[in-house]
């Protein structure tokens, strides 16, 4: 298995709500912070990952982040005339009004048309070289799929020209272990879980993408060990009165309840552990118990994921 570190173009997806973001954000940092030059992109173009390096209005020219990594947001429009200007060498002037509705109709007619326009700008910068690191902020578990398939569904439809040569090469990209990995983001609960192993499952079987790994968001610390439960069960027998009873109580449910959510995250990775291929490694990235957002909470995360990594 070829390390997270060691890919060029990354693929970070997971269920709503799990942090993948969070994730991109992490790892885009922490590799820029090693010196490399690395580009990351938003595919849903909501903001989230602009707002985590503070980088205010960003759109599909990326923005280099003070120390950080080049940041951009995947506009459709703007790829196609990209694609038209550089694969195609068509020169396009003012703006593509009749042309991308055009193309809007092509794409609700054919599956894939969309779609590779997304993947193709990831893997031309990869293929040229612009970036050591291409790191996406992907679709969601139930869409990310129509994006790693796009380049085959074309080739099933064209046999021969440059559109067919196009998804030839992207193909061999996203193919390639060493290049191309997806990063799998969850969180140690049962339905994020159940959706990462249903995924896993899909990129085996619907893709010649490999995982190159999945990232338990949100891990809970073992604050007590089972002699530090035994021993909390025997106090609160005692009820000494000098504490009071209701602060007491209240101060062993509270850890109790900590135990058992642990407890409960513990048995979750495990269920996830057994379904997904043994090659598949899985790193944890700790519940960030403080108010931190934006950069700072990227910094913590990057370094968190580091030493996960090294």
């Amino acid at each position: 298995m070829i390390p997270i570190t060691e890919r060029n173009l990354l693929f970070v997806t997971g269920k709503g709500g799990t942090g993948k973001t969070t994730i991109a954000a992490g790892l885009a940092w922490m590799l820029a912070a090693q010196g490399k030059r690395v580009l990351t992109c938003e595919v849903d173009a909501k903001g989230d990952l602009a707002a985590a390096f503070e980088a205010g209005s960003v759109g599909f020219d990326p923005v280099k982040v003070a120390d950080g990594p080049y940041v951009m947001s995947m506009d459709t429009e703007a790829s196609l005339r990209e694609y038209l200007r550089v694969q195609a060498h068509i020169p396009v002037i003012g703006r593509i009004g009749p042309l991308a509705s055009a193309f809007d109709f092509l794409a609700t007619a054919a599956p894939g048309v969309r779609e590779i326009l997304t993947v193709g700008k990831f893997c031309f910068e990869v293929r040229d070289r612009n970036y050591d690191v291409v790191i996406v902020d992907s679709a969601a578990t139930g869409h990310v799929i129509g994006h790693l398939t796009a380049p085959q569904a074309i080739n099933d439809l064209v046999k021969v020209g440059l559109i067919r040569s196009q998804t030839d090469w992207m193909l061999d990209i996203l193919n390639d272990e060493a290049t191309t990995g997806v990063v799998v983001v969850t969180t140690p609960e049962e339905m994020p879980v159940q959706e990462t192993i249903e995924l896993v499952g899909r990129i085996g079987t619907e893709t010649g993408v490999h995982v190159a790994g999945i990232v338990v968001n949100r891990a809970l610390p073992e604050l007590f060990g089972v002699r530090d439960e035994a021993l909390f069960a025997e106090v609160a027998k005692a009820r000494p009165g000098t504490l009071g009873k209701s602060r007491f109580d209240g101060v062993f449910q509270a850890a109790r309840h900590a135990s058992a959510r642990r407890r409960i995250a513990v048995q979750h990775v495990a269920t996830l552990r057994a379904s997904v291929p043994t090659d598949v490694p899985i790193v944890f990235q700790p519940y960030l118990f403080a108010r931190a957002e934006g950069l700072r909470a990227t910094k913590q995360v990057a370094t968190s994921l580091a030493g996960e990594l090294a």
